[in-house]
């Protein structure tokens, strides 16, 4: 519906509130050029409107340009997800046929399947892990620092307890060693996305430019759109600060803002995926 998706999001989503507000406010400040136009200054200071339209050429291709990179470090973040989605169901079948797990053993992998995807999301978030009480130097301290390796490097501990009793086909091994790894390839990705932010250098050049135009702006314009100039004016804020503001949050986009990716309701799919395939083998075996 046209409403539902294009007004009620202006009380709904708080990125599209504040939006609002930061428009309103900028309403508010072309008064002034309002009342420079009808006072008796109206004659001095007139900005040519051209000028203007040159400048929202260049914030145009700016703000292109910002979005689109933002954009793409969301939806890469996205795919890999994705793929850690349909990882974790290939290496839970994998396990489970070519592992020839107990009761016991099927509990574990299932438990260290399922925790993989929360511990990168809290990794991601900067949500510390909670930490052995070995010492600092022992290596159960060192991996439990980074929570995702801990539990690749347990899985693949049990892999190795079935070499020994030739319980495990050297091809078999590596049809869940590629599953093992793709699941440290989609960590070290994510991990890049993380800690490569948006270079500040140009964030801060495009918020100038930003506030350059928008504070000239009525003064340029009001000669000649009278006092439509208040409205346009909202209109060109309201979409130039709304395009930078969503930028700044999809380019970080393992948070909590609402524009992030909901990485709690993929973990959850994660989850009742491998239990849905570790439960569907336990009737099967029964």
């Amino acid at each position: 519906m046209p409403f539902r998706d294009t007004i009620r999001p202006l009380a709904s989503s708080k990125t599209l509130s504040s939006v609002s507000l930061l428009a309103a406010g900028m309403g508010l400040y072309s008064l002034l050029a309002m009342w420079k136009e009808n006072s008796q200054y109206g004659e001095y200071l007139d900005m040519p409107s051209d000028i203007h339209a040159a400048l929202l050429v260049v914030l145009g291709w700016l703000l292109v340009f910002r979005t689109n990179t933002a954009y793409s470090r969301w939806w890469e973040a996205r795919t890999l997800w994705g793929t850690l989605v349909n990882t974790s169901r290939n290496l839970s079948i994998k396990l489970i046929e070519f592992g020839r797990p107990d009761e016991q053993e099927r509990a574990m992998l299932a438990s260290l399947i399922t925790s993989f995807p929360c511990q990168l999301r809290d990794h991601l978030r900067g949500i510390p892990a909670s930490r052995p009480e070995d010492p600092p130097h022992s290596e159960l301290y060192q991996l439990a620092l980074h929570a995702p390796i801990a539990t690749a490097h347990t899985i693949y501990r049990w892999l190795g307890t079935r070499i020994p009793s030739e319980k495990m086909y050297g091809n078999e091994m590596r049809a869940i060693d590629m599953e093992l790894a793709k699941l440290l390839e989609v960590c070290g990705a994510c991990e890049r996305i993380a800690k490569t932010p948006f270079v500040r250098s140009y964030r801060t050049f495009v918020r100038q430019c930003i506030t350059l135009v928008l504070l000239s702006f009525p003064w340029g314009i009001a000669h000649d759109f009278g006092w439509w100039t208040v409205l346009i004016t909202i209109v060109v804020s309201y979409f130039m600060i709304g395009m930078e503001t969503i930028a700044e949050h999809i380019e970080e986009p393992f948070g909590f803002d609402e524009d992030d990716l909901d990485l709690d309701e993929m973990c959850l799919t994660i989850e009742r995926s491998v239990k849905q395939i570790f439960g569907h083998t336990l009737k099967q075996k029964n």
